[in-house]
């Protein structure tokens, strides 16, 4: 009897996988391992506990990736309301850390908000398949309800990040599922003409007496130190300048691997997690940018290849949201980090440290690589 060769005995671990994105995504997750091991250095983590996180977010893709479609579409509101239940028990009784109330114990500790992130695409998904065909305007109506609900919850713990993350995550899928853009236009241009005024007007809305509806302080903050970081720039500004600074240091070529002044001399906060961007851009330079992000922009176009070419609309819809997903972390992270946008918290996909939010990713890939499969398997 022929003895097989190693290589095709475990075959099984990449046998019908997208080969074009998973070796994008390999690819990021080789840039993670580099920049990691700079980034970590005076940290209390070590590349292990990465490895081993990169490991379970690869073993949790390759499941997802075996599930068909359809056992996803089944399953969808039971998703999304075992999610709910959590974020009101989350709300009831969770555990507060760091001020907040986001962590439930289950038996074990886990953050709700982060099913979520998941959940909410594929619940909206589901409706929309259901609604196939008949569909009318107040089915945006209850899409948004259905979307505002866990969006409220979150926002109460509070994690303004993961919810602006969940709220994209519906507002991508009810996009795509049609709604009238003579709606979305009145939105985006009120909600620039808010930038705007805010930009106008910082210096008065952004004294210490001047209060603002709905965000709490912290978050008010937030966003006056991305209009002005030097105002504090021992306290809330601290962050976003030093990024700045390791950013535009390290110029076309980058100081080198392990070379990174602003990340070993400890000028870099959260330098392995959210901040991970300014140790790779100092080190790697512009050119090293220009790679990310054109493995980011592989990423999006294969994602949405993926989906325009899915046999069903609830997995165009579900590809597609997941997808945009993908899009909006990197660039709310790389914003942030570039002093662009407010510090929100958002990880850098596939390259900053992580367990939940990497094992969220995981799940995300997989339903891309199931939809690519199932599309296979239905026209074979």
């Amino acid at each position: 009897m022929e003895k097989r060769p190693l290589i095709h005995k475990i075959d099984f671990l990449w046998s019908g996988l997208d080969k074009v994105l998973g070796l994008i995504v390999l690819s990021l997750v080789a840039i993670s391992i580099v920049t990691f091991i700079s980034a970590s250095s005076g940290t209390h983590v070590q590349l292990i506990d990465q490895a081993r996180n990169l490991v379970l977010a690869y073993m949790v893709m390759l499941v997802v990736s075996r599930i068909p479609p359809k056992w996803l579409e089944k399953s969808a509101v039971w998703i999304y309301t075992i999610g709910i239940a959590l974020l009101l028990a989350v709300a009831m009784f969770g555990l507060i850390r760091k001020g907040a109330r986001r962590w439930v114990n289950v038996g074990v500790v886990i953050q709700p908000s982060e099913i979520m992130k998941i959940a909410m695409p594929l619940m909206l998904a589901w409706y929309f398949q259901k609604r196939e065909g008949i569909l009318k305007n107040w089915d945006y109506g209850v899409a948004t309800l259905l979307l505002a609900l866990p969006v409220a919850l979150i926002a109460r713990q509070p994690d303004l990040g993961t919810s602006l993350l969940v709220l994209a995550s519906g507002l991508y899928v009810i996009i795509l599922a049609g709604f009238p853009w003579k709606y979305i236009i009145p939105v985006v241009g009120l909600g620039t003409l808010g930038i705007l005024l805010i930009i106008i007007f910082g210096g008065y809305i952004c004294e210490p007496q001047v209060s603002w509806p709905i965000l709490h302080d912290y978050q008010k903050n937030r966003i006056c130190t991305l209009l002005n970081p030097s105002s504090d720039p021992l306290g809330k500004g601290f962050h976003t300048i030093q990024s700045v600074i390791a950013i535009g240091s390290g110029g076309l070529f980058g100081k080198g691997w392990l070379n990174g002044t602003q990340a070993h001399l400890e000028f870099i906060p959260e330098k392995h997690t959210d901040f991970i961007f300014a140790v790779f851009s100092e080190e790697f330079g512009l050119l090293g940018n220009v790679v990310l992000l054109g493995l980011f922009a592989a990423l999006i176009q294969r994602g949405f290849a993926i989906s325009s070419n899915a046999p069903t609309l609830f997995t165009r819809l579900l590809g597609g949201a997941i997808t945009l997903i993908f899009f909006t972390y990197a660039f709310v992270n790389m914003g942030m980090v570039s002093g662009l946008l407010p510090v929100v918290g958002v990880p850098l996909p596939f390259i900053s440290y992580g367990g939940t939010a990497l094992v969220t990713l995981g799940v995300g890939v997989g339903i891309l690589m199931s939809i690519h499969r199932y599309r296979r398997l239905v026209q074979s």
